[in-house]
């Protein structure tokens, strides 16, 4: 039963009373208009202040040299100048000419290529201390009223995760924050199963699969190695390309699980060359290294990949060859090679043939500065070379 209403002041004893009329009374026909969400604002990561200076002391001399300030950022990034691009990126969001504080999508692009670029130049604690400013990610301030999607590209959401949990000190945060991203992946390949949306479906597919594998990298930052592998023994021996399944094998191997490491390419769709790249890598594991050579001399004849050049380069010191091993690095730097993993192998070489080392290291790091730039990365820091 209904309770009824009270006069607020005297009058005959309970009872309903007519409500008053409007003076203005409302067609039943109207609605409200529905209220725009506002545009939200970012200039919290316009303020020149919260970017950090980079220091120049691990640059080798021969890096010396910078591109003009007014170089456009692709042109830096296709040069491999990620220094100059990071810092351009920082121009571009603290300057005159910076996006609007509601312009999300450049506002983000930006911060990626500053952030991304950091972590290339071996400045990840200059991005760890940066991140921190977009706080937590994962609230609603970051969610499109309207749409619901999520304003921050899925690329930085993901690069995030590690540089915050490096920035707070925290790792375990690594591991929730990707288990977030993980059960928004799930939601995402469900909808796009439902719509038959075969691309979506195989991009959130390969999110999810990504995303497994960062949360067993992150296990073994934080040395649960146990976990790592318990984790990494869940995943579907299906999900992901050749790159996911590579990626998966590595960690098996660091983990020290050779067998584990086999059995990926065993179960896992991938090309000949990926299993082959797997097995030469695990017989490296095992010590057996002139089976691992045999393996790498098969597949430099299919590929010119930097990554078979020095890994048979290592194999071929440790068969009593280090000259030619020094040779054939040496070689893969003449024609444009130029990885941290080359340099620092070629360097102990170095160390292992000369007394010299350093000098030859140095001129070694103006071969690489004369080098034509390229996508891969252009400057070097002195760790590189080990000086």
């Amino acid at each position: 039963m209904a309770a009824a209403l009270k006069s607020p002041g005297p009058g005959p004893g309970p009872g309903p009373r007519p409500l008053p009329t409007s003076p203005h009374p409302r067609s039943a026909t109207h609605s409200p208009i529905p209220r725009r969400p506002r545009p939200k604002d970012f200039a919290y990561l316009l303020r020149p202040e919260i970017y950090l200076p980079l220091s120049t002391a691990n640059v080798p001399p021969a890096f010396a040299a910078q591109p003009p300030p007014e170089t456009p950022i692709p042109e830096l990034l296709a040069r491999g100048q990620f220094r100059a691009a990071a810092i351009a990126a920082t121009k571009a969001l603290t300057g005159p000419e910076a996006p609007d504080p509601s312009d999300h999508a450049k506002i983000f692009g930006l911060l990626y290529t500053r952030l991304a670029c950091l972590t290339l130049i071996d400045a990840t604690g200059v991005a760890a201390q940066e991140v921190k400013n977009l706080e937590d990610l994962g609230s609603s301030f970051y969610v499109d009223e309207a749409t619901g999607e999520h304003l921050v590209p899925w690329e930085l959401r993901v690069l995030n995760v590690r540089l915050q949990a490096l920035g707070f000190g925290d790792p375990r945060r690594a591991v929730m924050s990707y288990y977030e991203l993980a059960r928004e992946a799930r939601v995402r390949l469900s909808e796009a199963m439902g719509q038959h949306d075969n691309s979506a479906r195989e991009l959130w597919k390969e999110r999810l699969a990504d995303v497994g594998i960062r949360v067993a990298g992150a296990l073994v930052e934080m040395d649960d190695l146990s976990g790592a592998a318990n984790h990494l023994a869940s995943l579907p021996g299906r999900e992901g390309g050749a790159k996911l399944v590579m990626a998966k094998a590595l960690l098996w191997l660091q983990l020290g699980d050779v067998e584990a490491a086999r059995a990926c390419v065993q179960v896992g769709r991938v090309e000949e060359t990926t299993g082959k790249v797997v097995s030469a890598l695990c017989d490296m594991a095992d010590g057996a290294y002139a089976s691992a050579l045999e393996t790498w001399r098969e597949l430099e004849e299919e590929s010119d990949d930097e990554m078979v050049g020095v890994n048979m380069a290592v194999c071929l010191l440790y068969v009593g060859k280090m000259q030619e091993g020094k040779v054939l690095l040496e070689e893969l730097v003449s024609a444009g090679q130029s990885s941290h993993t080359l340099l620092f192998n070629l360097t102990t070489m170095y160390e292992l043939c000369t007394e010299r080392a350093r000098n030859l290291k140095v001129k070694l790091s103006e071969t690489v500065a004369a080098l034509d730039a390229t996508p891969n990365g252009w400057e070097k820091t002195n760790a590189d070379f080990k000086l």
